[in-house]
């Protein structure tokens, strides 16, 4: 059970967060809850050490300041924030965290680019019949939970939990 929650409940966060935003530009505060709540619940049973669960904790303290900064400068949504929060929870403060936080910010350029190109050439792309949701084409914001989504799946195999997970199966 504790491998099928570490395995399922982040990168099943992650997709419905980006869906979330491509379609409705909004991260639903549950998801974010679900990945702190069930980080909690398989927390005693991973074997986790309590100097390890602090490095976890350190590392969602660090996002959130990091993202919180960013917040206030009116850089990054509120959303984006509690999303990479409650993920870097689940990273800890290592290698894998770093990974995602690079492939989040190399990710988010090329996903803004691209929407702006999309939103530029928005009555090319309608004639010849591609849709896209109203909200991502009026939006003065970036669906960045696309972004954070995405490096979180490239990364997460290398997380501590995950590696922890598959070394318990075997």
């Amino acid at each position: 059970m504790y491998s099928a929650i570490v395995f399922l409940v982040l990168p099943a966060c992650l997709v419905m967060a980006a869906l979330t935003d491509f379609l409705e530009m909004t991260i639903p505060n549950w998801i974010c809850l679900l990945l702190v709540g069930a980080f909690v619940v398989i927390t005693p049973f991973s074997g986790m050490s309590a100097i390890a669960l602090g490095w976890h904790l350190a590392a969602a303290m660090l996002v959130f300041i990091g993202c919180f900064g960013l917040f206030a400068l009116n850089v990054m949504g509120g959303g984006d924030a509690k999303l990479l929060t409650a993920a870097a929870l689940w990273f800890g403060f290592n290698p894998s965290l770093f990974t995602f936080l690079v492939f989040t910010g190399y990710l988010g350029g090329a996903l803004t680019i691209l929407v702006l190109l999309l939103r530029a050439n928005w009555d090319k792309l309608a004639t010849v019949g591609v849709r896209l949701p109203q909200t991502l084409m009026v939006a003065k914001k970036i669906p960045y939970a696309i972004a954070i989504g995405a490096a979180g799946l490239i990364a997460y195999p290398s997380s501590p939990l995950v590696v922890a997970a598959i070394q318990s199966s075997n």
